[in-house]
Formats: C-alpha cells, structure tokens, sequence
C-alpha cells in the first residue's frame, strides 16, 4: 500500500510539473483525435450504407437467423475474415496514434476497429435470406482483432503480422459470376488464387535489440486452397458448360518476407507507404506442401 501510494504521489507531482506544456498538447490531441474518430465514424457509415446499396440491398431480405458455414471454400474465407479484421485495427490503431491517443486507448478504440466493422457485415447476412450470421466468422474475426491487441499490449509492437498475397487461376474461367470476371474482382473472390501469411520477425521474435541481424526480415507461413470452383462442392457444369473435375486441396508454404514497419524513416508520407504495402507478402521463393502429399517447390511465388 504505502507503494502504491507513493507511486501516486510521484505521477500527480510529474503531471504538476509538466501541466503547462501539456495544456496545448491536450488541446491538439483532442482536436486531432477527434478529426480521426469523426473521419473514421464517417467512413464507417458510408461504406457499411455502400455495401447493403451494393451488396444486400436487391436480394430477399428475412428474419434474423445463422447459417454454418464453416466448411464452405475450405476455410479460406475465415482465414480472409481474421487478416482483414487484423489489418483494418492496425490502421485504427495508427491513426489515433499519430493523433496524439494515448496507447492503451488506441488500441481499445483503433485495434477493434476491424472487429466492429466486420460484426456489422455478420448482422447484414444474418438478415439476408441467401446468406446467415456465422459464428465461425465471428471467430475469426475475433482472433484476428486479438492477434492485433494482444501483441500490442505485450510487446507494444507487431512481431507476426498477417498478410495477404494473390495470383490468377483458371478457374474463373468457369464460374466467372462466382470467382471474378476480371482482375480486380479475382483479388477478392477468387480463394484459389490467394494466400494468408502470418509473417514473423526474426530479430524481434529471437535476437536482441544490439544484434546486426536486419530487422525488416522475416519468415513466413501461407496456407492457400485450389481446385475450387464452388463454395462446399465443386460445380459440374457452369450454363450448359462442362467443368473439368479437380481435387479440392489445401496448401501450406514457407517463405521469406519483408517487414517494410521495420525499415526507419522520419518522413510520414513513406511511413504510411511502408504500412500499406506491409498488407502484402513479398513475393519470395517458397516451399509448398498441399493435401494431395506433394511437396512443391517455387522459385517465386505471389
């Protein structure tokens, strides 16, 4: 107790000392902060009002209801939901820190951000007759978020980021309407022709900060699915057009990667470059193994 208290004492006489030059700072920190939640308050509601416009909006609509599918596109999809909830809290999380938010609220508010964006696309479908609120969507999109805050909390930096990486198929050539009619739609419905990271740094993870070791290099993990040209089976035919038979298997890789956070610079306009394209995996050579026990090796892959 008499810890305690003099730890008290001390903050309270740190904070008297310094008040002054706090003042202003709480002011800009205030105004920026709030600048940032009503920016952030406002694409969230432009883009959840564009996607039921878009998406929801011209098929039938029912009473709330769920819907398991948590066998459909062999788990690429909850992979998909767990990086994208992962990615969009890191960018809350930054913003409100370049804001000036203390950490701990930064993350509470920025690092769930991906979490409260993708609940409101579950409570769409739950209210969608073609589709149902999944629970195991809600994990994963849970664990992505807790990937996010836990490691924040921890190591107030990220040690294993998840990361996204893609390359075109054949497949949408027979089912286009599902898996994409160009480039741009294959990026985001077609799962044959993406893979999920989780990218880890090596320094961070295993070395000391006084270790030569470059810190941007990482290793990573992919797991990846082919042969797919439906969600829980494949389609035999696509209007009239027969569909070569393919085997549903899954892939996971081991690669090297970039961590482009890593890599110092004071300029804010490349800082914020680093961070978008730290999304993507870095195409490397890789070391696949899939379900049809084959081990494959690439000299590159996307």
């Amino acid at each position: 107790m008499k810890k305690a208290l003099l730890a008290i004492l001390l903050i309270i006489s740190v904070l008297s000392a310094s008040a002054q030059d706090t003042l202003v700072d709480k002011a800009r920190v205030r105004r920026n902060v709030g600048i940032v939640l009503g920016v952030e308050a406002g694409l969230y509601a432009a883009s959840m009002t564009g996607l039921y416009f878009a998406w929801y909006a011209d098929y039938p609509q029912s009473r709330f209801h769920f819907y398991n599918d948590n066998a459909e596109w062999l788990q690429m999809d909850k992979m998909g939901h767990g990086t994208t909830s992962y990615i969009v809290g890191s960018f809350g999380y930054e913003l409100l820190r370049d804001a000036g938010l203390d950490e701990t609220r930064s993350i509470w508010l920025g690092g769930t951000l991906g979490l409260a964006f993708l609940t409101t696309v579950e409570v769409f479908d739950g209210f969608s007759d073609g589709w149902g609120f999944s629970w195991g969507d809600m994990a994963a999109n849970t664990l992505g978020c807790g990937l996010f805050v836990g490691q924040q909390f921890l190591w107030h930096e990220q040690r294993i980021t998840l990361k996204y990486s893609f390359h075109t198929t054949e497949f949408p050539d027979y089912r286009p309407d599902l898996l994409g009619e160009n480039f741009i739609q294959q990026t985001i419905k077609d799962y044959n022709g993406q893979t999920l990271w989780a990218s880890f740094n090596i320094k961070s993870l295993f070395l000391n900060k006084e270790s030569k070791f470059p810190a941007w290099l990482n290793f990573a993990f992919g797991y990846g699915a082919t042969g797919m040209t439906g969600g829980f089976d494949n389609a035999l035919e696509h209007n009239g057009i027969p569909i070569p038979y393919y085997d549903r298997q899954r892939q996971f890789f081991f690669s090297l990667d970039v961590d482009f956070t890593k890599i110092p610079t004071n300029n804010k306009v490349l800082k914020y470059t680093f961070k978008v394209l730290n999304i993507f995996k870095v195409p490397f050579p890789a070391i696949e193994y899939n379900t049809g026990n084959e081990w494959v090796w690439h000299w590159i892959y996307f």
